[in-house]
């Protein structure tokens, strides 16, 4: 499977109980659609899957499947500490006809490189479809070394890799080493060095309230290869992915994003709360000021 274009990893709105708002996910779904994005992620981290039952991880994936169809790509989700709830997710994924899996390392334990390979090999057996590991040290705790890579790589469908380690030599290794491997965006402050070593997608959450941006700048550096626009539209994105990632707000942003798009996002459950009117107020002056320098940076390129 090739992995190429925006995939979004999805929202969970949620009512002021805390309870899912199934409605206000499935208006999110369809605008997403709308908006042109090439694939869905249910269960990921921008989806709080970690502040969910597994019953609720479950009815979320069914309840994402029944929307799309087979209108966009659907990966779906796997990441527990347990490694009997990521084969579920697994399973799961293949009954109900995702397209892919989201595999990452299992948090707070620590294995080693095989020990962890030998986790990812043991969902892969549980479903059986194309997988986009997904490395983030930052919140795994370990990296997706050569000696993972590598024992992983004798299963075809190990077929990309999310890298959001945020350190540039990876991308290299990626890109040198392990060119089987599909290499993903995961660090949206790098985008434009990913794309200028060959990554056709990216994984991005700003893409919940931001897709044509996002879209915006894929096709200039992966469609059109105009990497002179691409500098142009990825320094346009900067001040936006400095707001999204100081102070360990991403979520609340995304979020709060999202509201400001027109679509209901509700707030994020514990231990995360909503953003307070100052950072709400420079999110909105950044996001302001991005979209029209995008939007005269796509004139200029059609005049």
């Amino acid at each position: 499977m090739k992995f190429e274009g925006i995939y979004t990893p999805a929202i969970t709105p949620h009512r002021e109980d805390g309870s899912i708002d199934r409605e206000a996910f499935a208006a999110h779904i369809e605008y997403l659609i709308a908006s042109g994005v090439h694939g869905i992620i249910n269960g990921g981290s921008t989806g709080e899957y970690y502040a969910q039952s597994m019953k609720e991880r479950l009815e979320m994936a069914t309840f994402a499947k029944d929307i799309i169809g087979n209108r966009v790509h659907l990966m779906v989700g796997t990441v527990a500490i347990r490694l009997e709830d990521s084969i579920t997710m697994a399973e799961h994924a293949a009954k109900i006809g995702a397209d892919s899996i989201l595999v990452g390392s299992p948090p707070y334990s620590v294995p080693t490189e095989m020990e962890n390979a030998l986790n990812a090999l043991a969902i892969d057996r549980a479903a059986d479809l194309p997988i986009m590991l997904y490395n983030y040290p930052g919140r795994m705790g370990i990296n997706m070394g050569e000696e993972f890579l590598d024992r992983v790589g004798r299963s075809k469908n190990f077929c990309a890799i999310k890298e959001s380690s945020g350190d540039i030599n990876r991308v290299h290794l990626l890109a040198r080493d392990y060119p089987h491997i599909q290499m993903s965006c995961g660090m949206d402050d790098q985008a434009l060095e990913f794309f200028a070593w060959g990554a056709q997608s990216w994984v991005c959450g700003g893409s919940n309230f931001l897709p044509q941006e996002h879209l915006a700048l894929w096709r200039a550096c992966v469609v059109e290869g105009n990497f002179d626009k691409g500098r142009r539209i990825m320094s346009a994105m900067m001040p936006l992915m400095r707001v999204l990632e100081q102070g360990g707000k991403f979520i609340q942003c995304i979020k709060h994003g999202c509201e400001m798009a027109g679509n209901y996002a509700g707030p994020p459950r514990p231990p995360l709360k909503a953003l307070n009117k100052d950072d709400k107020r420079q999110l909105e002056q950044v996001v302001r000021v991005l979209k029209r320098t995008v939007a005269q940076i796509e004139a200029e390129a059609r005049a």
